[in-house]
């Protein structure tokens, strides 16, 4: 006989949750048994999901509230309520023990909850928080949550414990616009009682508003009021899940700031720098401003606009810097930055006052040290940072986006969040010098307010050797850069190739060469001239020798190089050459007559010639050299 595969699947998952995995097996079971089969997935359904001695679900425990009293903080545009209460275990002695229990939120602000908080009373700031897990009761509509006790509560035994909520956008303005001038009325509506899914012996509240002027409140109890404050009950032996409206119009001129729209990218460089920046979209949720605006009233009147926002702070990390405050305009200068001990302070004023419903957008960014939110053990990273920080008092942001950049080739990311996130498929960021892309993580969460303020650790791997890829990848791109010049100029572009235009090029490189060196002839006569010149008047015969055996050498070498130029026009075959030859020629007829002249010059020093025929002599020389020179010249201008 053939087990039925839905049989063995209910069978296995009792066995999970009852502790019997492995040890039972249908196929051991005969064929004759078939009726006891089809009843043994049943029993053993009850029997796993049957409470186990001892222990009872929080909503069965027999748990009372003594003593409840509750803050509900309205001095904001906040609802914080704050309940002390002291829970106490009612049942017998034989009842089980309470290991957890129960927190029902009110149906009319469950929807605007933004925090829950649960401590023990009178413990240590780092150890009283519990465990807070959301839950569903049968039968039973709204929210529940389930709080995990430090030790479990023993019939007769009392503990007191602390609940903190925070709900935003519960206080409706009221009337719903106002004019410049006038005051901002809010209105609230709760409940009188704790709401809870115990009874509650003793009960009270005290309400805090942003001011003394009330409007109108509710009565019940007769209710006690002072200044600001409005304190009820105390209401004894409430009934479980008891409502009763309670309502307050008061005045509240405290800043109605909402951030509908936060994006922070947090962008992490192990080359020692964590960059980041913060785009805001605020909006002023207050009562509407009806009417024009009058900057002159605004800036006469002290009570003008008293609930607009003029300027908000804004707490930066103690490292900050290079810090920036910028809008769609381009930069605002009239941010102030202070630099505190543990913090830096800034004071963002919009270009702006923001009344009801006026809306303003900006970016905020700034650079921090990695060695201090970045921590590593071999390959292994840990990043430690605020998943959203301060951006002003009584905060409530409606959307954040937090992206988290990591550098090139991280892997193996895990994240850890002090509270729940939605997780969006992660992303690629290419900048400068990246090949396959930095990875992203993308976080999403709504309806955040101050106390959400806390640490985000992204776990991760990284391979140190690709630190080295950026550097590489730039001297790589110099390299191919430079090799690219070179080979590019080498390289002959031309369609077509021109022989004669190539020649000419060869022809005129050729006689660029001889008129340098022709030049340099002409100048190894000067030079001996000037030495002439000097033996004349010193008489020393070893300076003219000497400078005939210089004027030898070196005319020679010059005379042969243009030898050798003039070779190589005649295989160009260009009609140069023969210019060269007669260049040549008188060149040969130029020596002759500076040579002579040191003759006359010997003969006039000896006495064997008188002044005035060598000057009559040197006269006629100098003329021939110039005739001859000037021909060269010509023949040089024709080259």
């Amino acid at each position: 006989m053939l087990a039925d595969p839905m049989v063995n699947c209910v069978v296995a998952e009792a066995g999970r949750r009852g502790g019997l995995a492995g040890g039972l097996r249908l196929s051991s079971i005969p064929a004759m048994e078939a009726p006891a089969v089809c009843l043994l997935p049943l029993l053993l359904l009850l029997w796993a999901w049957a409470p186990a001695p001892g222990r009872a679900s929080p909503e069965a425990l027999p748990l009372v509230n003594e003593d409840v009293k509750r803050t509900v903080d309205l001095s904001s545009h906040l609802a914080k309520v704050t309940a002390e209460v002291v829970l106490a275990h009612a049942g017998s002695s034989s009842s089980p023990r309470a290991t957890s229990f129960l927190l029902a939120l009110e149906p009319e602000l469950e929807a605007r909850l933004a925090h829950l908080g649960v401590q023990v009373k009178g413990e240590d700031e780092e150890e009283n928080n519990l465990e807070v897990r959301e839950t569903k009761i049968k039968g039973k509509s709204g929210r529940f949550f389930t709080v995990t006790l430090p030790v479990a509560l023993d019939p007769g035994a009392k503990i007191s414990v602390t609940v903190e909520t925070v709900y935003t956008h519960v206080l409706q303005p009221y009337p719903t616009q106002i004019t410049q001038s006038e005051k901002q009325f809010v209105v609230f509506e709760g409940n009188h009682y704790f709401y809870s899914p115990y009874p509650t012996k003793s009960q009270s509240m005290r309400v805090k508003l942003a001011s003394r002027n009330v409007e109108s409140y509710t009565k019940l109890g007769n209710p006690t009021r002072s200044e600001d404050l409005l304190d009820y009950g105390p209401f004894r032996d409430v009934p479980p899940y008891s409502q009763d409206t309670f309502k307050v119009h008061s005045e509240n001129n405290s800043p109605f700031l909402t951030i509908t729209s936060m994006t922070r990218v947090i962008e992490v460089s192990h080359w020692g720098n964590i960059a980041v920046e913060e785009n805001v979209d605020l909006k002023h949720t207050g009562a509407v401003l009806k009417g024009p605006f009058s900057r002159y009233d605004y800036q006469r009147q002290p009570d003008s606009g008293i609930s607009s926002i003029r300027s908000f702070k804004t707490i930066l990390p103690a490292a900050a810097q290079d810090v920036y405050y910028r809008d769609e305009i381009g930069n605002v200068s009239t941010s102030h930055l202070l630099i505190l001990d543990d913090s830096v302070e800034m004071e963002i004023r919009p270009r702006f006052p923001l009344f009801g419903g006026w809306k303003t957008h900006y970016i905020v960014g700034y650079n921090l040290p990695s060695y201090e939110y970045l921590y590593n053990l071999g390959d292994q990273y840990a990043l430690k940072m605020r998943l959203v920080d301060h951006v002003f008092d009584e905060q409530v942001i409606d959307s954040l986006t937090v992206k988290i950049i990591l550098p090139e080739g991280a892997k193996n990311i895990q994240v850890d969040s002090p509270y729940e996130i939605s997780r969006a498929p992660d992303e690629l960021h290419y900048t400068y010098l990246d090949t396959f892309g930095r990875p992203v993580i993308v976080a999403h969460k709504k309806n955040l307010v101050e106390q959400h303020i806390q640490d985000i650790v992204v776990h991760y791997t990284f391979n140190k050797v690709l630190m080295l890829q950026e550097p590489l990848l730039v001297v790589a791109a110099f390299y191919i850069l430079f090799f690219t010049v070179i080979v590019y100029v080498r390289l002959d572009f031309s369609i077509t190739k021109d022989p004669a235009a190539e020649a000419r090029m060869k022809v005129a490189c050729i006689t660029e060469q001889v008129l340098t060196l022709v030049n340099k002839r002409i100048g190894l006569y000067r030079h001996f001239d000037e030495t002439i010149n000097r033996y004349k008047q010193s008489r020393d015969v070893s300076t003219l020798n000497s400078g005939k055996k210089s004027l030898e050498l070196e005319h020679k070498a010059l005379t042969s190089e243009v030898a050798l130029l003039q070779s190589r026009l005649k295989t160009e075959g260009s009609d140069l050459c023969d210019k060269v030859s007669e260049m040549q020629k008188l060149d040969a007829q130029v020596k002759e007559l500076v040579l002579k002249s040191a003759v006359e010059a010997e003969r006039l020093v000896a006495g064997k010639l008188k002044k005035d025929t060598y000057i009559e002599n040197e006269k006629l020389i100098s003329g021939k050299r110039q005739e001859l020179v000037t021909k060269i010249d010509h023949i040089l201008d024709a080259l």
